[in-house]
C-alpha cells in the first residue's frame, strides 16, 4: 500500500519535460521540511498498486511523474516493475538525500540539502534565490537547470527571475526552468 497525496492528469510544469502531458501521482510525506516548499502533501488515502494503476491507465499519457513530497520513502522496485509490465515511462521528482529504485527511467533531483544519496541523475534542478544556488550537492547529470525561487512577492520574483538569467549567462551549463503550470494557471 502506498499513501497517495493525488493523482491528476496535466502538462508538466517544469524542468527537462516542460510541456510533456503526464499522469502525476504526488505521494505523501517528506522528510525535509523546507520552508519554501509550495506543495501540501499531508493528507493522503492508502492505495495498493493495482488501484493505482488502475486510476492513472484512465488518462491517455504513459508518462508518469512520481512526486511528493519525498517519493524514495515509498517507492519499491516490485512497484517500479509493475508500472513498466503496463508501458509506462518513469520520471521521479525527487530530493536526493534517499536511495531510489533501480529502472527508473529519468530521475530529476531537486536538492534540498547538501549531502546526497544519488551520485547521478538525469536532471538536477535548483532553486536559485536570486543570490545562490540553494545546495549544489556533488551530484552528476545530463541536464542542470536553474529555478528561480517564487517567493510569493510579484517584484521579488521579478528580481530573482532577472538574477537567474544572468547567473546562467554566466554558467552556460544551466538552463533555465520556470514553473509554466503556475504562469499558465494550471494545476
Amino acid at each position: 500500500m502506498l499513501r497517495v497525496n493525488e493523482i491528476f492528469y496535466s502538462l508538466q510544469g517544469e524542468g527537462y519535460y516542460t510541456g510533456m502531458p503526464a499522469v502525476f501521482l504526488r505521494l505523501s510525506g517528506c522528510n525535509m521540511n523546507c520552508s519554501f516548499c509550495d506543495t501540501d502533501h499531508s493528507p493522503y488515502i492508502e492505495m495498493s498498486t493495482g488501484e493505482i494503476i488502475e486510476e492513472i491507465n484512465r488518462f491517455p499519457s504513459k508518462h508518469i511523474v512520481i512526486t511528493g513530497g519525498e517519493p524514495a520513502l515509498q517507492l519499491t522496485n516490485s512497484f517500479i516493475e509493475e508500472l513498466h509490465k503496463h508501458d509506462f515511462y518513469i520520471q521521479v521528482e525527487t530530493n536526493g538525500t534517499l536511495q531510489l529504485p533501480e529502472k527508473i527511467d529519468w530521475i530529476t533531483c531537486s536538492p534540498k540539502s547538501e549531502k546526497a544519496a544519488l551520485k547521478r541523475v538525469n536532471e538536477i534542478k535548483i532553486i536559485y534565490d536570486g543570490e545562490k544556488p540553494i545546495f549544489i550537492p556533488e551530484v552528476e547529470a545530463e541536464i542542470y537547470c536553474l529555478q528561480p525561487l517564487d517567493c510569493g512577492d510579484k517584484k521579488k520574483n521579478q528580481d530573482i527571475l532577472q538574477a537567474t538569467i544572468e547567473y546562467i549567462l554566466k554558467n552556460p551549463q544551466w538552463r533555465l526552468s520556470l514553473q509554466t503550470h503556475k504562469l499558465l494557471d494550471i494545476k
